[in-house]
């Protein structure tokens, strides 16, 4: 097996067993100089191993049935890029919303930075967080730098119909 084979496989492995909620052998995956890099908007600040198992607590917490599924893997020297399905039901709190009991279908992306001994030592992801908010029912709202752009745009379409 390669080494690009066996990071594939260890990335893979590490989605089957977050979705066991199998917590050491998700540790296990990670190596000791472990540091993940979630979206801002999710935190804003690098993720060491422990703060990783809070941040996915958080996720677990909020949709207990969540389920990944790898769609596609790609791999290069050290690093791996997976396209990863989510699914799930938000039956707990999720970053201060409370539980709607909706289903959730999103994707996300993650590319994952092996060691020498195959482990992750860096982790990227994102994920289609609008998607998600939209299926909770949140409405997303334009901020005050954006809303005069969409206004405007939209009376130029209005004045172009006359």
């Amino acid at each position: 097996m390669t080494d690009v084979e066996r990071n594939k496989e260890v990335s893979r492995r590490w989605i089957k067993v977050f979705n066991l909620r199998d917590d050491t052998a998700e540790a296990d995956v990670r190596a000791p100089e472990f540091i993940a890099y979630a979206p801002a908007s999710l935190e804003p600040d690098p993720l060491r191993s422990e703060s990783w198992t809070t941040f996915l607590a958080g996720f677990v917490e909020g949709f207990p049935d969540l389920r990944l599924t790898v769609e596609a893997a790609v791999g290069e020297g050290a690093l791996v890029a997976q396209r990863i399905h989510f699914e799930g039901t938000h039956t707990g709190a999720f970053q201060g919303l409370p539980p709607t009991g909706k289903k959730v279908a999103f994707e996300g992306l993650e590319l994952n930075r092996h060691g020498e001994d195959g482990r992750v030592v860096e982790h990227w992801f994102q994920l289609d967080a609008l998607s998600l908010l939209q299926q909770l029912g949140l409405i997303v709202v334009p901020g005050p730098r954006l809303l005069p752009r969409i206004v405007a745009n939209r009376l130029r379409r209005l004045r172009e119909k006359r």
